[in-house]
Protein backbone atom coordinates (compact mmCIF):
# COMPACT_ATOMS: atom_id res chain seq x y z
CA UNK A 1 0.00 0.00 0.00
CA UNK A 2 1.52 3.29 -1.04
CA UNK A 3 2.10 5.96 1.55
CA UNK A 4 0.15 9.14 0.82
CA UNK A 5 -2.62 10.90 2.73
CA UNK A 6 -5.39 9.12 4.54
CA UNK A 7 -8.99 10.08 4.87
CA UNK A 8 -10.55 6.76 5.71
CA UNK A 9 -12.16 7.55 9.00
CA UNK A 10 -12.50 10.51 11.27
CA UNK A 11 -9.32 12.09 12.51
CA UNK A 12 -8.01 11.88 15.95
CA UNK A 13 -9.90 13.56 18.70
CA UNK A 14 -7.95 13.17 21.85
CA UNK A 15 -8.28 13.64 25.63
CA UNK A 16 -7.56 12.36 29.14
CA UNK A 17 -9.59 10.67 31.86
CA UNK A 18 -9.32 9.81 35.52
CA UNK A 19 -7.58 6.51 36.02
CA UNK A 20 -8.37 4.67 39.22
CA UNK A 21 -5.34 3.15 40.79
CA UNK A 22 -3.02 3.81 37.84
CA UNK A 23 -0.53 5.61 40.03
CA UNK A 24 0.41 2.43 41.83
CA UNK A 25 3.05 -0.15 40.98
CA UNK A 26 3.24 -1.23 37.37
CA UNK A 27 5.01 -4.18 35.82
CA UNK A 28 7.05 -3.26 32.80
CA UNK A 29 9.18 -6.24 31.91
CA UNK A 30 12.77 -5.21 31.51
CA UNK A 31 12.20 -1.56 32.49
CA UNK A 32 15.29 -0.12 34.08
CA UNK A 33 17.76 2.65 33.75
CA UNK A 34 19.68 0.56 31.24
CA UNK A 35 19.86 2.58 28.04
CA UNK A 36 20.23 -0.60 25.98
CA UNK A 37 16.60 -1.42 26.53
CA UNK A 38 15.23 -4.63 25.01
CA UNK A 39 12.56 -3.42 22.60
CA UNK A 40 11.41 -7.01 22.09
CA UNK A 41 10.29 -7.33 25.70
CA UNK A 42 6.57 -7.21 26.44
CA UNK A 43 5.49 -3.90 27.91
CA UNK A 44 2.51 -3.54 30.23
CA UNK A 45 1.07 -0.07 29.80
CA UNK A 46 -1.93 2.04 30.71
CA UNK A 47 -3.41 4.54 28.28
CA UNK A 48 -5.86 7.34 29.00
CA UNK A 49 -7.93 7.71 25.85
CA UNK A 50 -11.03 9.28 24.33
CA UNK A 51 -14.13 7.30 23.36
CA UNK A 52 -16.11 8.62 20.38
CA UNK A 53 -18.48 5.67 20.26
CA UNK A 54 -21.23 4.43 22.55
CA UNK A 55 -19.17 1.52 23.87
CA UNK A 56 -15.46 0.64 24.24
CA UNK A 57 -14.02 -1.82 21.71
CA UNK A 58 -14.04 -5.55 22.28
CA UNK A 59 -10.74 -7.39 22.69
CA UNK A 60 -10.82 -8.87 19.17
CA UNK A 61 -8.66 -6.21 17.49
CA UNK A 62 -7.02 -5.12 20.73
CA UNK A 63 -5.40 -8.55 21.09
CA UNK A 64 -4.03 -8.32 17.55
CA UNK A 65 -2.54 -4.90 18.29
CA UNK A 66 -0.97 -6.23 21.46
CA UNK A 67 0.52 -9.21 19.65
CA UNK A 68 2.12 -7.04 16.98
CA UNK A 69 3.41 -4.37 19.36
CA UNK A 70 4.48 -6.83 22.09
CA UNK A 71 2.33 -5.13 24.69
CA UNK A 72 -0.46 -5.59 27.19
CA UNK A 73 -2.65 -2.50 27.11
CA UNK A 74 -5.08 -1.29 29.74
CA UNK A 75 -7.24 1.34 28.10
CA UNK A 76 -9.06 3.84 30.27
CA UNK A 77 -11.76 5.42 28.15
CA UNK A 78 -13.71 8.61 28.73
CA UNK A 79 -16.73 9.67 26.63
CA UNK A 80 -16.05 12.58 24.31
CA UNK A 81 -18.74 14.65 25.99
CA UNK A 82 -16.87 14.48 29.32
CA UNK A 83 -13.39 15.19 28.01
CA UNK A 84 -12.92 18.77 29.19
CA UNK A 85 -13.99 18.07 32.75
CA UNK A 86 -12.10 14.78 32.98
CA UNK A 87 -8.80 15.95 31.52
CA UNK A 88 -8.76 18.99 33.80
CA UNK A 89 -9.44 16.82 36.84
CA UNK A 90 -6.86 14.22 35.86
CA UNK A 91 -4.13 16.79 35.32
CA UNK A 92 -4.94 18.54 38.59
CA UNK A 93 -5.02 15.32 40.63
CA UNK A 94 -1.93 13.80 39.04
CA UNK A 95 -3.76 10.50 38.56
CA UNK A 96 -2.42 9.79 35.11
CA UNK A 97 -1.30 6.83 32.99
CA UNK A 98 1.80 5.76 31.06
CA UNK A 99 0.34 7.32 27.92
CA UNK A 100 -2.09 10.23 27.98
CA UNK A 101 -3.88 11.42 24.88
CA UNK A 102 -4.13 15.19 25.08
CA UNK A 103 -6.37 17.29 22.90
CA UNK A 104 -7.68 20.81 23.41
CA UNK A 105 -4.14 22.08 23.03
CA UNK A 106 -5.29 25.65 23.63
CA UNK A 107 -7.00 24.66 26.88
CA UNK A 108 -5.44 26.56 29.77
CA UNK A 109 -5.11 23.48 32.01
CA UNK A 110 -3.42 21.49 29.28
CA UNK A 111 -1.00 24.28 28.39
CA UNK A 112 -0.10 24.91 32.02
CA UNK A 113 0.50 21.21 32.68
CA UNK A 114 2.74 20.88 29.65
CA UNK A 115 4.80 23.90 30.65
CA UNK A 116 5.07 22.72 34.25
CA UNK A 117 7.36 19.85 33.28
CA UNK A 118 4.79 17.17 34.06
CA UNK A 119 5.54 15.33 30.80
CA UNK A 120 8.70 14.10 29.09
CA UNK A 121 10.29 16.12 26.30
CA UNK A 122 10.31 13.54 23.48
CA UNK A 123 11.98 15.76 20.89
CA UNK A 124 15.51 14.32 21.39
CA UNK A 125 14.28 10.73 20.89
CA UNK A 126 12.00 10.72 17.83
CA UNK A 127 14.74 10.28 15.27
CA UNK A 128 15.76 6.97 16.85
CA UNK A 129 12.58 5.29 15.54
CA UNK A 130 11.72 4.33 11.97
CA UNK A 131 8.27 5.96 11.82
CA UNK A 132 8.59 8.72 14.39
CA UNK A 133 11.62 10.15 12.60
CA UNK A 134 9.40 10.88 9.59
CA UNK A 135 7.20 13.33 11.49
CA UNK A 136 7.84 16.58 9.55
CA UNK A 137 9.67 19.43 11.22
CA UNK A 138 6.71 21.78 10.70
CA UNK A 139 4.44 19.34 12.55
CA UNK A 140 6.92 19.05 15.43
CA UNK A 141 7.13 22.84 15.59
CA UNK A 142 3.36 23.28 15.59
CA UNK A 143 3.01 20.68 18.37
CA UNK A 144 5.68 22.24 20.57
CA UNK A 145 5.18 24.61 23.49
CA UNK A 146 7.94 27.16 23.89
CA UNK A 147 10.00 25.04 21.54
CA UNK A 148 9.61 21.86 23.60
CA UNK A 149 7.81 18.79 22.27
CA UNK A 150 5.97 17.24 25.20
CA UNK A 151 4.60 14.23 23.33
CA UNK A 152 4.30 12.48 20.00
CA UNK A 153 2.13 14.66 17.71
CA UNK A 154 -1.02 13.15 16.28
CA UNK A 155 -0.72 13.87 12.58
CA UNK A 156 -3.84 15.05 10.79
CA UNK A 157 -4.84 16.56 7.50
CA UNK A 158 -4.43 20.32 7.59
CA UNK A 159 -8.13 21.07 7.21
CA UNK A 160 -11.09 18.70 7.25
CA UNK A 161 -13.98 21.12 7.39
CA UNK A 162 -16.65 21.50 4.75
CA UNK A 163 -20.34 20.73 4.33
CA UNK A 164 -22.33 17.60 3.56
CA UNK A 165 -25.47 18.45 1.57
CA UNK A 166 -28.46 16.37 0.51
CA UNK A 167 -27.82 15.85 -3.22
CA UNK A 168 -31.25 14.23 -3.69
CA UNK A 169 -32.89 17.37 -2.27
CA UNK A 170 -30.85 19.58 -4.61
CA UNK A 171 -31.96 17.45 -7.54
CA UNK A 172 -35.64 17.54 -6.55
CA UNK A 173 -35.60 21.33 -6.25
CA UNK A 174 -33.53 21.89 -9.40
CA UNK A 175 -30.61 23.40 -7.54
CA UNK A 176 -26.90 23.01 -8.21
CA UNK A 177 -24.19 22.38 -5.65
CA UNK A 178 -23.46 25.83 -4.15
CA UNK A 179 -20.13 27.49 -4.82
CA UNK A 180 -20.78 30.88 -3.20
CA UNK A 181 -22.22 32.04 0.11
CA UNK A 182 -25.25 33.50 -1.68
CA UNK A 183 -25.92 30.18 -3.39
CA UNK A 184 -25.50 28.36 -0.07
CA UNK A 185 -28.03 30.69 1.53
CA UNK A 186 -30.50 29.96 -1.27
CA UNK A 187 -30.04 26.22 -0.73
CA UNK A 188 -30.75 26.67 3.00
CA UNK A 189 -33.87 28.68 2.16
CA UNK A 190 -35.13 26.14 -0.37
CA UNK A 191 -34.45 23.20 1.95
CA UNK A 192 -36.61 24.96 4.56
CA UNK A 193 -39.44 26.42 2.47
CA UNK A 194 -39.79 24.37 -0.74
CA UNK A 195 -40.63 20.91 0.63
CA UNK A 196 -37.46 19.08 -0.45
CA UNK A 197 -38.68 15.73 0.89
CA UNK A 198 -41.98 16.01 -0.98
CA UNK A 199 -44.24 15.13 1.94
CA UNK A 200 -46.32 18.30 1.68
CA UNK A 201 -45.26 19.49 5.12
CA UNK A 202 -43.00 22.30 6.30
CA UNK A 203 -40.92 19.99 8.49
CA UNK A 204 -37.37 20.47 7.17
CA UNK A 205 -34.62 22.99 7.95
CA UNK A 206 -31.64 23.93 5.83
CA UNK A 207 -28.83 24.01 8.39
CA UNK A 208 -28.67 21.57 11.26
CA UNK A 209 -26.12 22.64 13.87
CA UNK A 210 -24.81 22.12 17.37
CA UNK A 211 -23.72 23.97 20.49
CA UNK A 212 -20.07 24.27 19.53
CA UNK A 213 -18.85 27.47 17.96
CA UNK A 214 -15.69 25.85 16.61
CA UNK A 215 -17.11 22.69 15.05
CA UNK A 216 -20.52 24.03 14.08
CA UNK A 217 -21.26 25.75 10.78
CA UNK A 218 -20.05 29.09 12.14
CA UNK A 219 -16.30 28.48 11.99
CA UNK A 220 -16.56 27.07 8.47
CA UNK A 221 -18.75 29.93 7.27
CA UNK A 222 -16.31 32.29 8.94
CA UNK A 223 -13.51 30.85 6.82
CA UNK A 224 -15.57 31.35 3.66
CA UNK A 225 -16.00 35.01 4.60
CA UNK A 226 -12.21 35.32 4.89
CA UNK A 227 -12.00 35.59 8.68
CA UNK A 228 -8.48 34.90 10.01
CA UNK A 229 -8.04 31.60 11.82
CA UNK A 230 -7.87 32.61 15.45
CA UNK A 231 -5.72 35.67 14.94
CA UNK A 232 -4.77 38.15 12.24
CA UNK A 233 -1.14 39.24 12.07
CA UNK A 234 -0.14 42.28 10.02
CA UNK A 235 3.27 43.01 8.51
CA UNK A 236 4.32 44.87 11.65
CA UNK A 237 3.58 41.83 13.83
CA UNK A 238 0.44 43.34 15.36
CA UNK A 239 -2.12 40.70 16.47
CA UNK A 240 -5.89 41.09 16.21
CA UNK A 241 -8.29 38.40 17.48
CA UNK A 242 -10.55 36.96 14.79
CA UNK A 243 -13.72 38.18 16.51
CA UNK A 244 -12.51 41.78 16.27
CA UNK A 245 -12.56 41.76 12.46
CA UNK A 246 -15.19 42.79 9.91
CA UNK A 247 -15.23 39.30 8.42
CA UNK A 248 -16.30 37.79 11.75
CA UNK A 249 -19.09 40.35 12.03
CA UNK A 250 -20.16 39.54 8.47
CA UNK A 251 -20.37 35.86 9.43
CA UNK A 252 -22.50 36.65 12.48
CA UNK A 253 -24.87 38.71 10.35
CA UNK A 254 -25.13 35.90 7.79
CA UNK A 255 -25.81 33.32 10.52
CA UNK A 256 -28.32 35.63 12.23
CA UNK A 257 -30.22 36.01 8.97
CA UNK A 258 -30.28 32.22 8.58
CA UNK A 259 -31.55 31.84 12.14
CA UNK A 260 -34.08 34.67 11.96
CA UNK A 261 -35.68 33.22 8.83
CA UNK A 262 -35.76 29.66 10.16
CA UNK A 263 -33.07 28.32 7.82
CA UNK A 264 -30.80 27.45 10.79
CA UNK A 265 -32.16 25.01 13.39
CA UNK A 266 -33.74 27.00 16.24
CA UNK A 267 -32.35 24.66 18.90
CA UNK A 268 -28.76 24.66 17.61
CA UNK A 269 -27.37 26.28 20.78
CA UNK A 270 -28.47 23.31 22.92
CA UNK A 271 -27.94 20.50 20.40
CA UNK A 272 -25.22 17.87 20.85
CA UNK A 273 -23.26 16.47 17.91
CA UNK A 274 -24.97 13.08 18.07
CA UNK A 275 -28.40 14.75 18.00
CA UNK A 276 -27.32 16.89 15.05
CA UNK A 277 -26.32 13.74 13.19
CA UNK A 278 -29.61 12.03 14.01
CA UNK A 279 -31.60 15.04 12.79
CA UNK A 280 -29.77 14.87 9.47
CA UNK A 281 -30.15 11.10 9.19
CA UNK A 282 -33.88 11.39 9.90
CA UNK A 283 -34.37 13.90 7.09
CA UNK A 284 -35.07 16.89 9.32
CA UNK A 285 -32.09 18.93 8.06
CA UNK A 286 -30.22 19.07 4.77
CA UNK A 287 -26.85 20.69 5.46
CA UNK A 288 -24.31 19.23 7.91
CA UNK A 289 -20.89 20.57 8.89
CA UNK A 290 -18.10 17.99 8.66
CA UNK A 291 -17.24 16.19 5.43
CA UNK A 292 -15.40 13.52 7.36
CA UNK A 293 -18.72 12.25 8.78
CA UNK A 294 -20.36 11.58 5.42
CA UNK A 295 -20.26 7.78 5.61
CA UNK A 296 -21.48 7.74 9.20
CA UNK A 297 -24.41 9.98 8.23
CA UNK A 298 -25.34 7.60 5.45
CA UNK A 299 -25.10 4.61 7.78
CA UNK A 300 -27.31 6.34 10.34
CA UNK A 301 -29.93 6.99 7.66
CA UNK A 302 -30.36 3.32 6.80
CA UNK A 303 -34.03 2.39 7.20
CA UNK A 304 -34.93 6.06 7.64
CA UNK A 305 -33.91 7.73 4.38
CA UNK A 306 -33.41 4.86 1.90
CA UNK A 307 -32.96 7.14 -1.13
CA UNK A 308 -30.57 9.59 0.51
CA UNK A 309 -27.79 10.88 -1.75
CA UNK A 310 -25.09 13.13 -0.32
CA UNK A 311 -22.45 15.44 -1.73
CA UNK A 312 -19.44 16.82 0.18
CA UNK A 313 -18.66 20.48 -0.49
CA UNK A 314 -15.36 22.17 0.36
CA UNK A 315 -15.03 25.21 -1.91
CA UNK A 316 -17.41 28.10 -1.24
CA UNK A 317 -16.35 31.70 -1.77
CA UNK A 318 -17.82 35.15 -1.23
CA UNK A 319 -18.24 35.27 -5.00
CA UNK A 320 -14.66 36.19 -5.79
CA UNK A 321 -13.47 32.65 -6.48
CA UNK A 322 -11.07 32.79 -3.53
CA UNK A 323 -11.19 29.86 -1.14
CA UNK A 324 -10.23 29.64 2.53
CA UNK A 325 -10.73 26.98 5.18
CA UNK A 326 -9.53 26.99 8.76
CA UNK A 327 -6.86 24.55 9.86
CA UNK A 328 -7.11 22.98 13.29
CA UNK A 329 -3.71 22.77 14.92
CA UNK A 330 -1.75 23.13 11.67
CA UNK A 331 -1.96 19.41 11.05
CA UNK A 332 -1.59 18.46 14.73
CA UNK A 333 -4.47 16.72 16.49
CA UNK A 334 -2.90 16.69 19.93
CA UNK A 335 -0.19 14.76 21.73
CA UNK A 336 0.52 11.29 23.01
CA UNK A 337 2.19 12.41 26.23
CA UNK A 338 4.20 10.49 28.82
CA UNK A 339 3.95 11.69 32.46
CA UNK A 340 7.18 11.60 34.43
CA UNK A 341 5.18 10.42 37.45
CA UNK A 342 4.40 7.16 35.63
CA UNK A 343 7.31 6.81 33.20
CA UNK A 344 10.24 6.87 35.59
CA UNK A 345 13.25 6.40 33.32
CA UNK A 346 14.56 7.15 29.87
CA UNK A 347 14.52 3.42 29.17
CA UNK A 348 10.80 3.18 29.94
CA UNK A 349 10.16 6.22 27.77
CA UNK A 350 11.98 4.68 24.83
CA UNK A 351 10.05 1.44 25.15
CA UNK A 352 6.78 3.38 25.04
CA UNK A 353 8.00 5.40 22.07
CA UNK A 354 8.75 2.11 20.34
CA UNK A 355 5.15 1.07 21.05
CA UNK A 356 3.82 4.28 19.48
CA UNK A 357 6.22 3.83 16.57
CA UNK A 358 4.79 0.34 15.98
CA UNK A 359 1.25 1.71 15.98
CA UNK A 360 2.26 3.62 12.86
CA UNK A 361 3.25 0.49 10.95
CA UNK A 362 0.91 -0.38 8.11
CA UNK A 363 -0.36 -3.56 9.73
CA UNK A 364 -1.48 -1.81 12.93
CA UNK A 365 -2.87 1.13 10.98
CA UNK A 366 -5.08 -1.32 9.12
CA UNK A 367 -6.11 -3.04 12.34
CA UNK A 368 -7.14 0.29 13.86
CA UNK A 369 -8.81 1.41 10.63
CA UNK A 370 -10.44 -1.65 9.17
CA UNK A 371 -9.89 -4.50 11.59
CA UNK A 372 -9.18 -8.02 10.35
CA UNK A 373 -9.27 -8.54 6.60
CA UNK A 374 -11.98 -11.02 5.63
CA UNK A 375 -13.78 -10.51 8.93
CA UNK A 376 -14.32 -6.78 9.14
CA UNK A 377 -13.25 -5.49 5.74
CA UNK A 378 -12.10 -6.43 2.28
CA UNK A 379 -10.12 -4.84 -0.53
CA UNK A 380 -12.21 -5.24 -3.68
CA UNK A 381 -11.11 -5.89 -7.27
CA UNK A 382 -10.62 -2.14 -7.79
CA UNK A 383 -8.33 -1.89 -4.80
CA UNK A 384 -10.96 -0.12 -2.71
CA UNK A 385 -11.50 -0.57 1.01
CA UNK A 386 -14.93 -1.76 2.11
CA UNK A 387 -16.36 -2.73 5.49
CA UNK A 388 -18.13 -6.08 5.03
CA UNK A 389 -19.66 -6.49 8.50
CA UNK A 390 -20.70 -3.12 9.84
CA UNK A 391 -21.92 -4.39 13.23
CA UNK A 392 -18.68 -6.26 13.92
CA UNK A 393 -16.60 -3.35 12.69
CA UNK A 394 -18.43 -0.91 14.97
CA UNK A 395 -17.94 -3.20 17.97
CA UNK A 396 -14.36 -4.34 17.39
CA UNK A 397 -12.69 -1.58 15.37
CA UNK A 398 -14.37 1.82 15.21
CA UNK A 399 -13.38 3.03 18.71
CA UNK A 400 -9.70 2.69 17.74
CA UNK A 401 -9.93 5.11 14.82
CA UNK A 402 -9.26 8.20 16.93
CA UNK A 403 -6.24 6.52 18.54
CA UNK A 404 -4.17 6.18 15.37
CA UNK A 405 -1.04 8.34 15.76
CA UNK A 406 -1.29 9.39 12.12
CA UNK A 407 -4.12 9.67 9.63
CA UNK A 408 -1.86 10.92 6.84
CA UNK A 409 0.61 8.06 6.51
CA UNK A 410 -1.39 5.66 4.35
CA UNK A 411 -3.96 6.24 1.66
CA UNK A 412 -6.95 3.96 1.20
CA UNK A 413 -9.35 4.20 -1.67
CA UNK A 414 -12.83 3.91 -0.19
CA UNK A 415 -15.37 1.70 -1.95
CA UNK A 416 -18.09 4.19 -1.01
CA UNK A 417 -18.05 6.88 -3.72
CA UNK A 418 -19.33 9.64 -1.43
CA UNK A 419 -16.72 8.85 1.22
CA UNK A 420 -13.94 8.70 -1.35
CA UNK A 421 -14.97 12.09 -2.71
CA UNK A 422 -14.93 13.48 0.83
CA UNK A 423 -11.42 12.09 1.34
CA UNK A 424 -10.21 13.76 -1.84
CA UNK A 425 -11.73 17.13 -0.91
CA UNK A 426 -10.15 16.99 2.54
CA UNK A 427 -6.78 16.52 0.86
CA UNK A 428 -7.58 19.36 -1.54
CA UNK A 429 -8.22 21.63 1.44
CA UNK A 430 -4.45 21.63 2.08
CA UNK A 431 -4.12 24.04 -0.86
CA UNK A 432 -6.08 26.83 0.81
CA UNK A 433 -5.90 25.98 4.49
CA UNK A 434 -5.54 29.01 6.78
CA UNK A 435 -3.22 28.35 9.71
CA UNK A 436 -3.56 29.77 13.21
CA UNK A 437 -0.37 31.84 13.78
CA UNK A 438 -0.49 31.24 17.55
CA UNK A 439 -0.20 27.43 17.36
CA UNK A 440 3.60 27.44 17.95
CA UNK A 441 3.45 30.45 20.29
CA UNK A 442 2.76 30.71 23.98
CA UNK A 443 0.96 33.19 26.19
CA UNK A 444 0.96 32.82 29.96
CA UNK A 445 -2.34 34.68 30.25
CA UNK A 446 -3.92 32.49 27.59
CA UNK A 447 -2.76 29.42 29.50
CA UNK A 448 -4.28 30.78 32.69
CA UNK A 449 -7.47 32.43 31.47
CA UNK A 450 -7.94 31.49 27.82
CA UNK A 451 -10.73 28.96 28.26
CA UNK A 452 -12.66 31.26 30.61
CA UNK A 453 -12.25 34.27 28.31
CA UNK A 454 -13.32 32.34 25.22
CA UNK A 455 -16.69 31.70 26.87
CA UNK A 456 -17.33 35.46 26.77
CA UNK A 457 -16.97 35.46 22.99
CA UNK A 458 -18.79 32.18 22.43
CA UNK A 459 -21.80 33.29 24.47
CA UNK A 460 -21.90 36.69 22.77
CA UNK A 461 -21.66 35.14 19.30
CA UNK A 462 -24.54 32.76 20.01
CA UNK A 463 -26.62 35.61 21.45
CA UNK A 464 -25.96 37.75 18.37
CA UNK A 465 -26.99 34.93 16.03
CA UNK A 466 -30.20 34.40 18.00
CA UNK A 467 -30.95 38.15 18.07
CA UNK A 468 -30.54 38.56 21.80
CA UNK A 469 -27.85 41.26 21.42
CA UNK A 470 -26.94 43.64 18.60
CA UNK A 471 -23.59 44.76 17.21
CA UNK A 472 -23.08 47.18 20.08
CA UNK A 473 -23.73 44.39 22.56
CA UNK A 474 -21.21 42.17 20.87
CA UNK A 475 -18.61 44.94 20.88
CA UNK A 476 -19.22 45.32 24.61
CA UNK A 477 -18.39 41.62 25.00
CA UNK A 478 -15.18 42.10 23.01
CA UNK A 479 -14.25 45.02 25.25
CA UNK A 480 -14.89 42.85 28.29
CA UNK A 481 -12.65 40.15 26.82
CA UNK A 482 -9.89 42.70 26.33
CA UNK A 483 -10.18 44.20 29.82
CA UNK A 484 -10.27 40.82 31.60
CA UNK A 485 -7.04 39.61 30.00
CA UNK A 486 -7.43 39.73 26.23
CA UNK A 487 -5.18 42.76 25.80
CA UNK A 488 -2.49 40.99 27.81
CA UNK A 489 -2.84 37.88 25.68
CA UNK A 490 -2.49 39.97 22.54
CA UNK A 491 0.67 41.62 23.86
CA UNK A 492 2.20 38.29 24.89
CA UNK A 493 1.53 36.76 21.48
CA UNK A 494 3.11 39.76 19.77
CA UNK A 495 6.18 39.42 21.96
CA UNK A 496 6.43 35.67 21.36
CA UNK A 497 5.98 36.18 17.62
CA UNK A 498 8.72 38.83 17.50
CA UNK A 499 11.03 36.56 19.47
CA UNK A 500 10.39 33.63 17.14
CA UNK A 501 11.16 35.80 14.12
CA UNK A 502 14.62 36.72 15.37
Amino acid sequence: MKKMLSGVLAGMMLTGVLLTGCGGEKSKEGASADQNYDYNSTVNLTWLNILHTASPPTDVVKSKIEEYTKSKITFNWVPDASKEERITTSLASGQLADIVTLTMMSNSSVRSSLKSGLFWDVGPYLDEFSNLKNIPAKVREAASVDGVLYGVPFQKNLARSGFVIRQDWLDKLGLKVPTTLDELYEVARAFTEDDPDGNGKKDTVGFGDRSDLRYSSFKTLSSYFGTPNGWKVDDAGKFTPEFDTQEYLDTMNYSHKLYQNGYLAKDFAVTAKTDQQQQFAQGKTGIYTGMVDILNLHNLSQGLQPNMKLVPVNKISKGDGQYHIWSEGSGVGGLLAFPKSEVKSEAELKRLLKFVNDLMDEKVFMLMTGGIEGTHYEIDANGAFKVINKDLWQADVQPFASSRPSEVTYDLKDADAEKQMSNELIRENDKFAVLDPTVPLDSATMNEKGTELQKIITDATFKFIMGEIDEAGFKDAVSSWKKQGGDQITQEYEEAYAKAKK
